[in-house]
């Protein structure tokens, strides 16, 4: 199915704004690594903004169903617990010593891809284009 086909529904103004807020709160909390000793991952996924816009994502997802909207507040979700899989999948790797460097590796790599997924996410908003719905 195009993305084009996804929701025919338009989203009210102030959910196209709110969607922009969360990929802003998502964004600070990942780029606060970059000032602090703290991995991309750990910072995305314990800081508080991010914490707040999966919250919000949660709160609002039934005010975007039928809309184009959908698929960013479904985006955005999925990047938030993919993310948590993949930080506690890594520490499974961290508790033995060999697996310290594969730890390592997943969490740089989960950490990139985070930004990866809030960038085309944030893009594809502002162009006011649907995410592609994942494979089935």
């Amino acid at each position: 199915m195009p993305p084009e086909d996804i929701a025919v529904g338009i989203p009210r103004e102030s959910l196209v704004t709110l969607a922009h807020v969360i990929y802003a709160l998502h964004a600070f909390s990942a780029f606060t690594a970059f000032l602090s000793p703290a991995l991309v991952i750990v910072a995305f996924l314990t800081g508080w903004p991010s914490i707040i816009a999966v919250i919000l994502n949660y709160a609002k997802r039934s005010e975007v169903r039928g809309t184009w909207l959908d698929s960013h507040f479904g985006w955005q979700i999925r990047t938030f617990w993919y993310a948590l899989l993949w930080l506690l999948l890594g520490g499974v790797a961290f508790v033995s010593f060999v697996g310290i460097p594969v730890a390592v590796m997943v969490w740089v790599g989960t950490g990139l891809w985070v930004l990866y997924r809030i960038a085309r996410g944030w893009m594809t908003l502002s162009a006011g284009k649907p995410m592609p719905l994942p494979e089935a």
